[in-house]
């Protein structure tokens, strides 16, 4: 029985986060949030807006995620996401903004179908965001370095 797992969190333009040693994953999917320890069942689904949090040698790691899956095998655990973000690298005025426009736009009348679903998913992406970037903050008391 192993005590750690191997960890990766993926996008489509980069390695967002990997450890070797990763003692428990806390993630949100469709059903709610669940936390992957080691010696997890084999499990796929599909992940949502929200925190993720990694628990490495007695260290937790917030990130940000969009949507993706998560694929649960024994001793590993991959998410490809559709954009993760470290909770550092979150502008909190920047993601307030966008979360504001987003909301603007979905309470306009004239909003077709399609138009109000990404809107919808945008909004929710940005409030993610903005959550883990004011949780980072709350625990470091520090201010957030914006990396362009």
């Amino acid at each position: 029985m192993s005590k750690t797992l191997n960890f990766k969190i993926v996008t489509p333009e980069r390695v967002v986060f990997s450890a070797e040693l990763a003692e428990s994953i806390t993630l949100p999917t469709k059903l709610g949030e669940i936390t992957i320890l080691p010696d997890h069942i084999p499990l796929v689904a599909a992940l949502v807006p929200g925190e993720v949090r990694v628990k490495v040698r007695g260290e937790e790691v917030m990130m940000a995620v969009s949507g993706g899956f998560i694929e649960v095998q024994p001793g590993s655990v991959t998410v490809l996401a559709d954009t993760a973000e470290h909770s550092a690298e979150i502008d909190i005025e920047r993601a307030e903004a966008a979360r504001a426009r987003a909301s603007e736009l979905m309470q306009q009348r004239v909003v077709e179908a399609e138009d109000y679903t990404a809107l919808a998913a945008r909004l929710e992406k940005e409030l993610a965001r903005v959550k883990v970037a004011r949780k980072h903050r709350e625990r470091k008391g520090a201010s957030i370095k914006v990396e362009e």
